[in-house]
Parts: C-alpha cells; structure tokens; sequence
C-alpha cells in the first residue's frame, strides 16, 4: 500500500512540475526536433475579429481584409507541436520581402518562421513559398469574403461552406475555432506535400453552439 501512495505522489508531482514549465504532452521542447512531425495545420485568421481588440496593428489600417494567413504550423498526429526548433536564424531581407507576399504584417511574418517556421525543415525560403502554395491550395467561399455587415452563422455551417468550396477537405479536416462569440479562424488539416488531410488529435472546432457572429471588414 505504501508503495502505491509513493507511486500516485510521484506521479502527481511530475504533473505539477511539468504544469510550471508549460510542458504539455507531445509539446516538450525536447521534441522539437527540426522537420520531425506528420501534418501541417494552415490556419486562417479572419481579420476583423482580430482587429475588435488589435486596431493599432498594421493589418488594421481600413486595408479591408477578410481571410489572412495566420500559420502554416508543422503538428504532431497524436498532439501538440514542435517550436522555436534551433538554430533560430532571422530573415534576409530576400526572404522577409518574400514572406511579407504571404502573411500580413512583418509582426506576424517574423513570429511564425521564428516559432513554427524554423520546424518545417524547409529553411526560410522553402517554408514561406509552402505557406503561399498551401494558401492557394483552399479557396475562400464566396459567401465569406469580405463584407460590410454582420453575418451570423454556426461552426458547421462555416466547414461545410468550406467543404463545398474545397471538395478534397476531409469530414475531420477542418476546424472553426471562436474568441467568444465571434469567429476568430479557420483551420485546415494538410499532408506534407500540401494535399488535405485528416486533423490529428486535439484540432477540433472551438466554438459554442448555434450561431456565432462573423463581423465585416474595418
């Protein structure tokens, strides 16, 4: 009996230390290993969602922009994620002129090589044109490209208009994830030749139920 009560503590305290670390499973820094993962996880950001609480961000000065490139995050099957795999090495301006083709704000470009992109194995140049060919790879509904009123739908109304727009997305190929009450992304699950895929464990729609608010452009 006093073995078991030492083994629960143990393991309890592991948990504990592993909680103040941040570590979470399949997360550890210790598997961030540089182009060691499954899939890759394209994640679209609708822009004025964000902007309701970052309207001093560049990507909010009335350019009117619906749908931008959040990440192209390398991801592990069985959860979690590699990052900030070393060595870390910033952006020529080559390469930040290239990247700033596919993401919107150099705040944002610099922050995603530096936390997913140093992942992909690619190097800097490879890693942002795979974010362009993977944002080319899913075309935007029509009914969600930029509008000037609100708009209230529910997550599965938002997957299916993508599944339609996007025939090859598989059924657990998507996810509609919310800050609050109002959209916030739109995620989709790709192999790593960029051709859609089945999520992995953990990515899944992050919304309430019934409709939600997907505000128009500023």
């Amino acid at each position: 009996m006093k073995k078991l009560y030492l083994l629960t503590f143990l393991i309890i305290l592991a948990a504990g230390i592993n909680t103040l670390r941040g570590v979470h499973p399949g997360q550890s820094k210790s598997d961030s290993v540089v182009g060691r993962f499954d899939y890759y996880l394209l994640s679209l950001s609708w822009s004025p969602t964000f902007c309701l609480t970052h309207s001093e961000d560049a990507q909010c000065s009335g350019k009117g922009y619906g749908f931008v490139l959040h990440g192209l995050w390398p991801q592990y099957a069985q959860g979690g994620w590699p990052q900030s795999c070393a060595p870390q090495q910033k952006l020529s301006r080559e390469e930040r002129a290239q990247g700033l083709m596919v993401f919107p704000t150099a705040k944002l470009l610099n922050h995603e090589w530096a936390k997913h992109g140093t992942c992909s194995g690619l190097g800097a140049a490879g890693y942002l044109a795979a974010a362009d060919r993977a944002l080319a790879a899913v075309k935007i509904p029509e009914p969600l490209r930029p509008f000037e009123q609100s708009t209230y739908l529910s997550a599965q109304e938002i997957a299916q208009m993508f599944r339609r727009s996007n025939p090859g997305i598989a059924a657990n190929g998507i996810a509609v994830i919310c800050k609050g009450p109002e959209l916030s992304e739109v995620r989709v699950c790709l192999n790593k030749d960029l051709s859609f895929a089945a999520c992995g464990k953990g990515v899944k729609n992050q919304c309430r139920s019934g409709d939600i608010r997907v505000p128009p452009v500023r």
